[in-house]
């Protein structure tokens, strides 16, 4: 039939005179790679007419004969540019960027011809294909060349082609240049932060557009907009947003209708949703999400499944959106384990979301094994399912993990984004591996995210966390623009090095730089004071945080305030403290006393909150290993032996303690009384004539706490040598003199060592940093950074 149609287009024309229109209209109707040669034939018999060969380009292109349409334009003596521009997209879209830009240079470089806007929006939407930007740079510097850099479209499609590599420097930069700005322009703008989960810059933007352009508010404005208002659960904001929305009639539109969903399910107002889903007039599968992840993400299982089975029975085609939705938060393993086995029936399991909403909640409950066998049967991983993946390794401590699958992501296709650097370096700051963290700092400058200020302030976590509190402090003052987490990172990070001070003047700093501080603010700035001694300035924080301030405080800044008067000997304080919080203390506020009766040797004081532990949290062997310490050192032995029988009893154990150092990019790791090293003869020498030295300059052992450490490292008692000895003897034989040693040890650091290495950095001139379980220890010249207060 459409073959008949081909003739009698063409039977009612002369060679001279061709009617198009019927041409055109057929190319509409054409699917079949058969009809179209026969119009092709048609077409050379009426005279090879250009307008009728472009569109035939086009149509092949469409259908995927990307190769004919390529004959056939080279078959055109002297094709013009619209011709170029078809076949330019034509590659483009057909996954063949490479001949697109080679099409494009010929263009430039090889005709008369001028490339136009259409060009460069082809050259640039091709450009978008590779896995860096550095192709579309080529074609931005080209079209500043020729002028079109200004052009509104063209600028917009820069806008977005730099968004999708996470350039989003430049990004702004091009948005900024622009003489003029349209709706298509600012929404670009408002999608590409989004994208980049950059969502308080989405914000701004927002309020930049409403405040100083004339531009008007339109409904894909709105839809770019919600997911930044509900990420941010700023409530007041989404308020203001859905007066403008029914104001200007984009409320109206359903999709809109769906996005405020979101927002007041982000923002936890449940109760508000069934009123907006009474608006639809016939909800569609999207609305039902919408609905199912608010009430899922609030904890409303019971409501979600319900809404699921109305989705289900009202036989509306389910998407992989809908059981992504259906996916509980955390929890709920059984619900999962069904999800799941339902996604593997009805073959949701291959659309790549939903099993990186499998693998991100698998993470979350640290189904680690079900978690990995999902990714690596997932025949599609999107960057999104890499980063859960990381994500969820780092989240749950399995750092050389995530490294690991980092470096075999690198070999993909995917390039790393801000969320896949951002979760690196947190598994760099955990392992404590410095080197590790500068290759990682590297990628960063080569790929530009430090703009993103995630990535920079996951650097400043990551320097800290690994020792190098002044390059932390640098990158800080460095940054044009800090969020309060930023801000929080710096003070905790100078809390961890003990230097409660300068956390202070930090915080003092965020406040009159205007930035509000939040819970976590003043749980960084009360735990910078617990390892500094500062009482009364811990005291003055802890009650302008409710009074000035208004938050009400966490279990977590009870044991803060616990610690500070702790530490500072104020033991009976700090149990009335206990005794009137408003909230029940749990565990950690309780240990921490315990840790404080160990330091100032109150044994009667231990007894009592040990008694409280033990009914708290029976199964936790380090309780008894702090209460049989303080027996300890009280010489109290026979009672020590009772509280470690029991422990041993009830099967309590805990783990080995290990030091690890770094040299150059190799990880030593080092346990108590280590035998395995190869260079072990020459590291036991080294500690020798250290010991010999240090008896000359008066050491003598801590035999009070021997039994401490004996617990802390999970040896015998005729073990003499710590694993943070046997690291820095090695790191002495394996460094240049005056080179700084760093170890990481996964126990406190107990006194004896403590002593040693003071006494070591002396005789040896030698910086030696070490990160212990609770804070850095910076020895020099015999003295420690902590002033032995830790």
């Amino acid at each position: 039939m459409l073959l008949r149609t081909v003739s009698a287009a063409t039977a009612e024309t002369t060679v001279a005179v061709i009617n198009k229109n019927n041409f055109f209209d057929l190319f509409k109707r054409l699917t079949c790679l058969s009809h179209l040669n026969q119009t092709h034939a048609q077409i050379i018999l009426h005279g090879n007419n250009i307008e009728l060969l472009t569109k035939l380009t086009q149509r092949l292109s469409d259908l995927g004969a990307i190769h004919y349409a390529r004959d056939l334009f080279l078959s055109v003596q002297r094709p013009d540019e619209f011709l170029f521009n078809v076949l330019i997209r034509g590659f483009s879209n057909n996954k063949l960027p490479h001949s697109s830009l080679s099409l494009f240079a010929l263009l430039r470089k090889s005709t008369d011809l001028k490339p136009n806007s259409s060009t460069y929006t082809c050259a640039i939407s091709a450009a978008s294909c590779f896995r860096d930007e550095r192709p579309g740079r080529v074609i931005h510097s080209q079209a500043v060349v020729d002028g079109f850099d200004s052009e509104l479209h063209v600028g917009s499609n820069f806008v977005k082609m730099y968004f999708k590599f996470s350039r989003v420097d430049d990004a702004r930069k091009v948005f900024d240049r622009m003489p003029e700005k349209d709706a298509v322009l600012w929404n670009t703008m408002l999608s590409g932060y989004r994208e980049n989960e950059m969502y308080e810059e989405s914000i701004q933007i927002f309020r930049d557009m409403i405040n100083e352009s004339c531009t008007r508010l339109d409904s894909t404005t709105v839809l770019n907009i919600l997911p930044a208002v509900a990420e941010l659960q700023e409530l007041r904001l989404g308020l203001q947003i859905l007066s403008l929305a029914t104001k200007t009639g984009c409320y109206s539109h359903d999709f809109v209708l769906t996005g405020f969903i979101s927002v007041f399910s982000k923002c936890g107002k449940t109760e508000v949703l069934s009123t907006l889903f009474r608006e639809f007039r016939i909800p569609d599968v999207v609305a039902y999400n919408a609905m199912i992840h608010g009430y899922t993400s609030n904890g409303e299982t019971e409501l979600s499944l319900s809404l699921f089975k109305e989705l289900v029975l009202s036989g509306t085609r389910l998407n992989s959106s809908t059981l992504v939705s259906l996916i509980p938060v955390s929890g709920h393993l059984m619900l999962i384990y069904a999800i799941h086995g339902y996604s593997l029936k009805s073959g949701f399991l291959f659309h790549e979301s939903v099993p990186t909403a499998l693998t991100t909640v698998y993470c979350k409950l640290n189904e680690m094994e079900s978690a990995r066998k999902i990714f690596d049967e997932s025949p599609d991983k999107s960057l999104a399912t890499w980063n859960a993946m990381i994500s969820g390794y780092t989240q749950n401590g399995l750092t050389e993990d995530a490294i690991s699958l980092f470096r075999e992501m690198q070999k993909s296709e995917f390039s790393p984004n801000p969320i896949t650097i951002t979760c690196i370096l947190s598994a760099c700051a955990q392992l404590g591996t410095l080197s590790l963290g500068k290759w990682v700092h590297g990628l960063v400058r080569s790929t530009g995210f430090e703009s993103s200020i995630y990535v920079s302030t996951a650097l400043i976590g990551m320097y800290a966390k690994c020792g190098s509190i002044a390059e932390a402090r640098r990158l800080f003052d460095l940054m044009p623009k800090k969020n309060e987490v930023t801000w929080n990172t710096m003070i905790s990070g100078y809390g961890l090095h003990g230097q409660g001070h300068e956390a202070l003047n930090i915080f003092s700093e965020m406040l009159n730089s205007g930035i509000a501080p939040t819970p976590v603010t003043f749980l960084c700035v009360l735990y910078a004071c617990s390892h500094a001694g500062l009482v009364k300035e811990g005291d003055e924080i802890f009650n302008s945080m409710i009074h000035r301030y208004g938050f009400e405080p966490s279990v977590k800044h009870y044991a803060c305030m616990v610690d500070i008067l702790g530490r500072a000997g104020h033991l009976q304080r700090a149990l009335q403290f206990i005794e009137a919080m408003p909230i029940e203390p749990d565990p950690s506020v309780w240990q921490t006393l315990l840790g404080a009766c160990r330091i100032h040797k109150d044994t009667n004081l231990a007894r009592t909150v040990s008694e409280k532990l033990f009914e708290l949290d029976p199964d936790n062997v380090g309780y008894h290993v702090l209460l049989s310490n303080i027996h300890s050192a009280d010489r109290n032995y026979p009672q020590a032996a009772t509280v470690r029988q029991t422990a041993k009893k009830r099967k309590l154990a805990k783990a080995p303690g290990y030091t690890l150092i770094e040299i150059g990019e190799t990880p030593h790791v080092f346990t108590s009384g280590d035998q395995s090293h190869p260079q072990v003869k020459a590291i036991y020498e080294k500690l020798e004539k250290l010991e010999g030295k240090m008896r000359e300059a008066g050491y003598q052992p801590e035999t009070e706490l021997a039994l401490h450490d004996v617990e802390e490292e999970e040896r015998e008692l005729m073990v003499k040598v710590h694993s943070e000895r046997l690291a820095i003897a090695f790191g002495l034989i394996a460094t240049e003199p005056g080179t700084e040693i760093r170890i990481i040890k996964n126990l406190r650091v107990c006194l004896d060592c403590h002593t040693v290495t003071k006494l070591i950095s002396k005789i040896t001139e030698r910086v030696i940093v070490v990160r212990d379980a609770n804070r850095f220890h910076h020895f020099k010249d015999g003295v420690c950074s902590c002033g032995d207060y830790w």
